[in-house]
């Protein structure tokens, strides 16, 4: 014979008005916040001049070139030759020190392709591009 406990579900109550009031709270917190940042992006302010003026909070972007089949190397989708390249990546050390470049070559290229590209990137002032790979 099944015995029952008669007091086991009739009295479990969860009371989600706390958890309403939490979250209305974070919601209002957040909104204050992001409108505060805006503001103060916005004031009327005369920045001072200087030589190499890059905002602080600049993220740094990882440039990734790819070496295809036939050595062709492409940036960003766009065909370049070595000395276009070479140029790119002078310039992105010039604005960033500590730029970061990845090289993806095709598995079927010749070896002395992604090196030239490893070489150019060394060359002009890249402290340690990287080579991308694939797990098996």
């Amino acid at each position: 014979m099944l015995l029952q406990d008669s007091e086991t579900d009739s009295n479990i109550h969860i009371d989600f008005v706390p958890m309403a009031d939490v979250l209305f709270n974070l919601l209002i917190f957040f909104l204050l916040a992001t409108t505060i940042a805006q503001v103060e992006r916005e004031m009327r302010i005369a920045l001072p001049a200087a030589s190499s003026s890059v905002p602080i909070s600049a993220a740094l972007r990882e440039m990734i070139v790819n070496v295809q089949n036939d050595g062709q190397i492409f940036v960003g989708g766009r065909k370049m030759e070595a000395n276009e390249l070479q140029t790119l990546v002078a310039d992105a050390v010039k604005q960033n020190a500590d730029q970061k470049v990845t090289v993806r070559g095709d598995r079927r290229t010749a070896y002395e392709n992604v090196v030239r590209v490893l070489d150019l990137c060394k060359a002009n002032g890249i402290q340690e591009p990287y080579i991308d790979t694939v797990l098996e």
